[in-house]
């Protein structure tokens, strides 16, 4: 059977589903199709008051009403039905299916994390490491579809996770970073960034991003920091720098006799800031757990994972539906027209 061959095509719930063409005039056409039926009945008056009329002597038993007078109606409901079908068919109605075809542009990230022994410093609480490991991972829980590897220095630098969307896995390495993984003292800012660089050259990301994140200065390492930071940025790597801690005299744990130790810590800032104009990336202070969280938090706001969206639609008109149906009423009027049915007086 045909698909237009079907009472589907009347109900309200059909003409609901559509979109139109004529949009957003299409008002205008429902407008046109409920006034035809007044237009005939206007007609119809009109008519019935100026209508020939045929004088005819009969007896009043043979006035009576008969039901067959009603079939005279039906080829002015034939052609009705035929207009409101023309005007459905040009007020064009269709279906649309859109669809949405998104494409994530990943990021791909190391964190290089300081973990000489300046970095047991409790100006921050309960150490700068400890805060630094937990505001890391919340910066790695709050990432998508991001790759994520972690790079730890203090006299050497080594990696201690490839680039991986394994955040779980990732948690887990952040948890496990001591002071113990690197027996050498001394910060090896330049080796991180070393060790970092090389690491990205196996990314295919268009962004790549390396967050160093020291208490210190350069004062280990076979590689100047600015000779890193210029390799880096010659492989398309953007650059962070975080200092942490405050400078001059800052608590370190307990001596012997249980009293708090103190040491004088000192921050090369010339540095990070030129690593981070070199990265073409910026350079942060923080001095307290709350400016670090803030300062990851803009970090995650700058590098957000850009989606693209390509939207194909297929639109289907079904115009012609419900022209069929207006030639097959009007076709129908016409072959009435000329039956006993009409009004011979009327035509």
């Amino acid at each position: 059977m045909p698909e237009w061959l079907s009472w589907k095509w009347f109900l309200p719930a059909t003409l609901q589903q559509f979109d139109w063409g004529t949009a957003p005039y299409q008002g205008y056409y429902f407008f046109v199709m409920m006034l035809l039926p007044v237009l005939y009945i206007l007609r119809w008056l009109i008519h019935f008051r100026n209508r020939q009329k045929l004088e005819i002597a009969l007896l009043e038993r043979d006035t009576t009403d008969d039901a067959w007078a009603w079939l005279r109606h039906i080829p002015s409901i034939l052609l009705l039905l035929a207009l409101s079908m023309f005007v459905l068919a040009l007020a064009r109605p269709q279906r649309t299916n859109e669809q949405v075809e998104r494409s994530l542009e990943s990021i791909d990230i190391i964190l290089c994390i300081d973990i000489s022994e300046s970095m047991q410093a409790e100006d921050f609480r309960p150490n700068r490491l400890e805060a630094a490991k937990e505001v890391a991972r919340k910066f790695v829980a709050g990432r998508t579809q991001d790759k994520i590897g972690i790079v730890v220095f203090s006299g050497e630098a080594y990696s201690l996770s490839p680039l991986t969307t394994d955040y779980n896995l990732l948690e887990t390495y952040l948890k496990e970073i001591n002071f113990d993984m690197i027996p050498d003292g001394g910060t090896a800012i330049g080796s991180a960034l070393g060790v970092a660089t090389v690491r990205m050259k196996e990314s295919q990301a268009k962004t790549k991003v390396i967050i160093l994140l020291s208490d210190g200065e350069n004062t280990a390492g076979n590689i100047a920091p600015e000779d890193a930071a210029k390799l880096a940025f010659a492989d398309g790597i953007r650059i962070y720098t975080i200092g942490v801690g405050k400078e001059g005299r800052v608590p370190i744990g307990k001596n012997v006799f249980g009293d708090t130790r103190y040491i004088e810590n000192s921050m090369d800032e010339s540095t990070l800031r030129k690593l981070a104009e070199i990265g073409e990336g910026q350079y942060f202070r923080a001095q307290d757990n709350s400016t670090l969280a803030e300062i990851f938090s803009r970090i995650d706001r700058y590098e957000k994972v850009q989606v693209k969206e390509k939207r194909f639609r297929d639109v289907k008109d079904y115009y012609q539906v419900y022209l069929m149906w207006g030639l097959i009423f009007f076709l129908l009027w016409l072959l009435l027209k000329n039956t006993f049915i009409m009004n011979a007086l009327e035509d």
